[in-house]
């Protein structure tokens, strides 16, 4: 155990350095490290319940919430796990040495992080925020949360938000190394999921991925 643990830190900090580096997959056309690095990735359409989920992981609320595309760019939720007692607390890479306690804030901070990137359109962006929770209520661990998949463009949106977001999706998933949770609203038909259908083409294509 000691061991698992010892290696996720040592990949939350390859990670965190790929970011400052201006290294986080996407779009590149050669392999670069972040893509090499073993990952969690969230997946689900748009209200869905990805946000839930995860905060039901964390056990606080910190997401933002809203209608149409709420997160518009990867969220790199790293989790570490500290020590009974201690105060639960949060750091943004992009905020470096600054401490949150307030989650309420911590939301603000994501989507006024996000508009900084996307202005305060419906666009999306490939760059990650990086988000590391230390509380000793969660477990080691490090989850990619994605723009939630959708069916059509709504005003403020260009017709291609779609495909690119599928796109960015897929530039995730695809890789070895990626195990996908893919997230379904309860009172939905799977048969009808826009996770399982993406996942379903995927697979098709590509072998070795661990489905949640």
């Amino acid at each position: 155990m000691a061991t698992m643990e010892g290696l996720i830190g040592l990949v939350n900090r390859i990670q965190r350095a790929c970011t400052v580096l201006g290294d986080y997959g996407g779009d590149s056309a050669l392999p670069t490290l972040w893509e090499s690095l073993p990952s969690v990735a969230v997946v689900g359409g748009q209200s869905s319940g990805k946000s839930s989920v995860l905060e039901s992981i964390v056990g606080r609320d910190f997401l933002p919430r809203g209608s149409g595309i709420v997160t518009r760019r990867p969220l790199v939720l790293q989790l570490h796990k500290t020590e009974q007692g201690m105060q639960e607390y949060a750091e943004f890479l992009h905020m470096e040495k600054k401490r949150f306690t307030d989650f309420s804030v911590i939301r603000k901070e994501i989507q006024d992080e996000t508009d900084r990137i996307t202005g305060r359109s419906k666009q999306i962006s490939h760059v990650p925020i990086h988000l590391s929770i230390y509380s000793p209520n969660v477990v080691n661990l490090t989850l990619i949360d994605l723009p939630g998949l959708t069916k059509v463009a709504v005003e403020g949106q260009p017709e291609s938000i779609v495909q690119d977001i599928e796109n960015m999706v897929r530039s995730f998933i695809e890789k070895p190394n990626c195990i996908i949770l893919a997230i379904t609203p309860a009172n939905q038909d799977i048969a009808t999921s826009d996770a399982i259908g993406l996942l379903d083409k995927l697979i098709l294509q590509v072998k070795g991925h661990l489905v949640c």
